[in-house]
């Protein structure tokens, strides 16, 4: 479905006043985009009927609005069609007023963005700064044993213990409340931030699993709990998780500042690419092989 598509169809599920409201908006940030450029982002994901959902934002110096969003399910994988959807938007808002049009770095996208450059020669397309970031702790996992194999582990304890309420009561008691799994804004870096937290909490679980309470329990005397307390109290687990986040810490650091509403990532983002290199050679001697 293209943008004209979607407003006909808009105009059937918002009442008359939201809509008006919208189109006033609108065109208050359309005259902004005039003076000042702007810039066209595209945001994808999928619903709970495995639907590949693609929003449309621009951004200028008034801030940020919402253009549309399209079901991109047949589309989204194929660059010509990819490159036809980012030209209507970039119609929509005026080739004129585009400074740039950011999408992940997917192939397609990728390939989307070449061919808008060639037509629109006066726009930039780049990717985005989040998600080149996660596909580093992508490769991070599929590249590196010691990664791959250190997160199957922390996923297993994880999954263990989340998928019992009685062990997770038993657990914040030494734990004073805290969990061992947080939210994080993309996939592959979830990975890494659950292995932060149980470095965090590494003396508590530590604790819990060698406790009476533990071993007394019915979770404590069955094989599998036997097998997720081995690799709690294993001394080189903890020695590679450590190894992984001297590599993965700094880089979460820059994903939080490039994920942030708070001001623009452009300015910063080299220079905290450089610094993350620099920590990243530190954390291991300036040893290259390590």
């Amino acid at each position: 479905m293209g943008y004209r598509d979607y407003f006909k169809s808009v105009k059937i599920e918002m009442g008359g006043t939201v809509l008006l409201k919208w189109v006033l908006i609108l065109k208050e940030f359309k005259e902004e985009w005039k003076r000042t450029s702007c810039t066209i982002m595209s945001d994808g994901w999928t619903d709970k009927k495995r639907r590949s959902i693609c929003n449309f934002l621009v951004n200028s110096p008034k801030g940020t609005v919402f253009l549309y969003s399209l079901d991109t399910s047949d589309i989204s994988k194929i660059a010509d069609k990819v490159f036809k959807m980012l030209d209507d938007v970039v119609e929509f808002v005026g080739e004129e007023n585009v400074v740039q049009v950011i999408t992940d770095n997917a192939a397609n996208f990728k390939a989307a963005g070449e061919l808008l450059m060639k037509k629109r020669e006066h726009l930039y397309w780049s990717p985005c700064a989040a998600h080149c970031i996660d596909l580093i702790f992508e490769d991070f996992e599929k590249h590196l044993k010691v990664h791959q194999i250190t997160i199957k582990k922390g996923r297993r304890i994880t999954t263990y213990i989340y998928g019992r309420a009685m062990l997770i009561s038993m657990l914040k008691k030494f734990t004073k409340g805290r969990d061992l799994i947080r939210p994080s804004m993309t996939r592959f870096a979830t990975s890494y931030l659950t292995l932060a937290c149980l470095h965090e909490l590494k003396a508590s679980l530590m604790s819990f699993f060698s406790s009476n309470e533990w071993k007394s329990s019915k979770f404590g005397t069955s094989i599998e709990g036997r097998k997720i307390e081995h690799v709690v109290l294993d001394s080189r687990f903890w020695k590679n998780v450590t190894t992984c986040l001297k590599v993965a810490a700094p880089l979460m650091v820059i994903l939080r500042l490039v994920d942030s509403d708070v001001k623009s990532a452009m300015g910063f983002i080299y220079e905290e690419m450089d610094s993350a290199k620099e920590k990243i050679k530190f954390n291991f001697n300036n040893i290259k092989k390590r």
